[in-house]
């Protein structure tokens, strides 16, 4: 028996073993990459040789440019020669345009009239209202909006402050309502979501100019294309996120809702709308601070306000005068994302005892809105409409004359470290400038297909496609060197702050106490507008190319350290529990589990990462960065608009080329 039955245990084995042999095991991964790069391969044994045969192989060849300059110059003549006239300005644009104007002077004239004292009470009263009435966290957001809207005033800025407000308070109400519709639309219907999508991904990649100059072609200077561009640029993220909320919502409470026989709408309206309360506010939270970057960024058509003085300020180097304004779009930013995220924090809390019941509910809001209006009636009777004169504190000759002093100790000279500005000048000396000239003499070709095979990599064969037509297309509208430049800063961008986010994201993510130090600091920091970058690095960099480039590294390297953080906390402990019980050590637990298990989230913030420097280089513009953020800056300040459309086109192409070739896909991602 024992004879018999002995021979049957090794029959199983031998399948496991020919599974795992050394040979499939080994050529199997390889697999699908061969057969994505192959046809890749074969099309670029073909067509390189002749493209350098026809055309060369140095920069983009003249042969393959199309003149989009001079068409959109002449457009640009056709609409201010035909902008009285042509019917669709006369009853559609012109309609846009006044009610844009007279919506945001109404609003101005109410805050400006209202007085700095109502406005102040009622920002407070509100603030302490969404906090909580008798809550710790209420009292302290009643300080911070007090502190904030105080040193608005005291620092002169108390009427740009208001114009701002104003025209961030029409912008927000009606992005909010079209992202709304918008998410509302892609969360109930799946056709709508998958024409949506794409088009929300091509919004938020381009950057904030982008948006500026067609709007400057069809409104002019002033503040309609400055309300109407801050309305475009902060819809998105209401709609992404409405959207996900809706679908989102839990199946098993929309399954009791239809059984008890509620209709589509009473579905929507009591239990799906309910549900998604909190992805809706967190978008309503990201649009507000996307509006006011916008907003500032539109002081350079006209927007006016705090961001016009900052603009003013940085185009004569005034580092003083550009901190006192803008301190207050600091101020306001800390303010709006910290009552609309305590709005979201508290939604859904019960109202407490009865004892209490008087400050929750429509009994809270009524105490609150009846308190605000004795105490601005009796405020305004004894105070004065305009910010008393003696309240204020020029800070601008003070902050000038410690950079000046800042910039003759501590910018150049410095024994061993050799200060600042040394470190800027030697980042270009051999940085950036090998990085340019080395993309510049790189041939054409050779560039188009590297973009080809990252897209292919990332995304498959619609990201190849997309990558490779965008990279081609800067050399197509002829701004070939231009972008090759700005593509440089970019990179070097990038890189630098992959280093350094990656690098704090693992030491937070590993030391709990480091991650509690980092997180106000980063909570403020992705609370700036874009502008607000540039004043800190002309103090200590001066203006040009490094000075852009440290602007971008600071504006990207949050969202970097965030997801950096998140994806290494979010790795099973179950593998780094059972890596410490085989002895590894603290930096084979990073490299060997964290990191390659975190992969998926590490690939998102090298996306985020690109997307953000991008849009903060293009910003560069405005302090000497040159390329294609000059063109932009030229073409809006000199209403040379084939030039500055052709460069936000550039821009467009470069953010598809860096997107696609950054962002894997699903599908890509999946299996890895």
């Amino acid at each position: 028996m024992s004879a018999v039955t002995t021979p049957a245990p090794p029959s199983p084995p031998t399948q496991p073993a020919k599974r795992q042999s050394p040979g499939p095991a080994r050529s199997r991964p390889a697999h699908p990459l061969l057969r994505r790069l192959l046809p890749l391969v074969v099309v670029a044994v073909v067509l390189v040789p002749v493209a350098a045969a026809l055309w060369g192989s140095g920069a983009w060849p003249s042969a393959l440019t199309a003149d989009v300059k001079t068409p959109l110059d002449d457009a640009y003549g056709w609409v201010v020669r035909n902008r009285d006239t042509n019917p669709v300005f006369l009853y559609f644009l012109l309609h846009l345009s006044n009610w844009s104007d007279s919506s945001v002077s109404w609003m101005t004239s109410l805050l400006v009239d209202l007085g700095w004292f109502p406005v102040t009470l009622g920002a407070l009263l509100l603030s302490w209202r969404v906090g909580g009435l008798q809550s710790r966290r209420g009292l302290t957001l009643a300080g911070v909006t007090l502190g904030a809207f105080a040193a608005c005033g005291m620092l002169g800025m108390w009427e740009a402050t208001m114009e701002t407000l104003a025209l961030m308070a029409v912008a927000v109400t009606v992005s909010a309502v079209i992202g709304g519709l918008l998410g509302l639309g892609g969360g109930l219907s799946d056709r709508f979501q998958r024409i949506l999508r794409p088009v929300l991904d091509t919004m938020q990649i381009m950057p904030a100019f982008a948006y500026l100059l067609p709007l400057v072609l069809l409104f002019g200077i002033g503040v309609p294309s400055a309300l109407i561009a801050t309305i475009i640029y902060a819809a998105p993220p209401m709609a992404r996120l409405t959207a996900l909320g809706l679908r989102g919502a839990d199946p098993g409470a929309m399954e009791a809702a239809q059984s008890l026989g509620a209709t589509g709408w009473q579905r929507l309206l009591t239990a799906r709308l309910p549900l998604a309360r909190k992805e809706i506010l967190l978008g309503l939270n990201q649009t507000i601070m996307m509006a006011l970057s916008m907003v500032t960024i539109a002081s350079v058509i006209g927007a006016g306000g705090l961001g016009e003085e900052v603009f003013q300020a940085l185009s004569t180097v005034d580092v003083g005068k550009a901190l006192a304004a803008g301190i207050p779009i600091v101020l306001l930013a800390v303010w709006l994302d910290r009552t609309t995220a305590a709005a979201g924090d508290r939604l859904g809390e019960g109202s407490g005892s009865s004892a209490v019941r008087l400050l929750h509910g429509r009994r809270g809001w009524s105490l609150t809105a009846g308190v605000w209006a004795v105490a601005s009636a009796v405020g305004a009777a004894l105070l004065i409409e305009e910010w008393p004169e003696p309240w204020t504190v020029d800070i601008s000759q003070p902050v000038n004359e410690a950079v000046d002093w800042f910039t003759s100790h501590l910018a150049a000279g410095v024994p061993v470290l050799g200060g600042t500005r040394t470190w800027a000048d030697g980042f270009t000396t051999w940085v950036l400038d090998p990085l340019r000239d080395g993309l510049t003499a790189t041939p054409w070709w050779l560039l188009v297909l590297v973009a080809a095979v990252l897209g292919l990599l990332a995304g498959g064969w619609g990201a190849m496609v997309t990558a490779a037509a965008a990279m081609a297309g800067v050399g197509v509208i002829d701004v070939w060197n231009a972008s090759l430049d700005t593509l440089s800063q970019a990179i070097a961008g990038v890189v630098v702050t992959l280093l350094l986010g990656f690098l704090i994201g693992v030491v937070a993510a590993r030391v709990p106490v480091v991650e509690r130090l980092l997180r106000p600091l980063l909570d403020t920091m992705q609370t700036l507008p874009q502008f607000i970058y540039l004043i800190p690095v002309v103090a200590l960099f001066n203006v040009g190319r490094s000075a852009a480039v440290a602007a971008a590294v600071l504006y990207a390297l949050p969202a970097v350290v965030r997801i950096t953080v998140q994806g290494l906390r979010q790795v099973d402990p179950a593998a780094l529990e059972a890596s410490r019980s085989l002895g590894a050590s603290t930096f084979q637990q990073i490299y060997q589990v964290q990191v390659p298990l975190a992969r998926p989230a590490l690939m998102l913030a090298l996306n985020q990462g690109v997307v953000l420097v991008l849009a903060m280089v293009i910003v560069g513009g405005f302090v000497g960065s040159g390329a294609l953020g000059y063109d932009v800056v030229y073409g809006l300040q000199k209403s040379a608009l084939g030039t500055g459309l052709t460069a936000g086109v550039a821009i467009v192409f470069l953010g598809l080329v860096l997107d696609r070739t950054t962002q894997r896909t699903q599908a890509k991602a999946g299996p890895g």
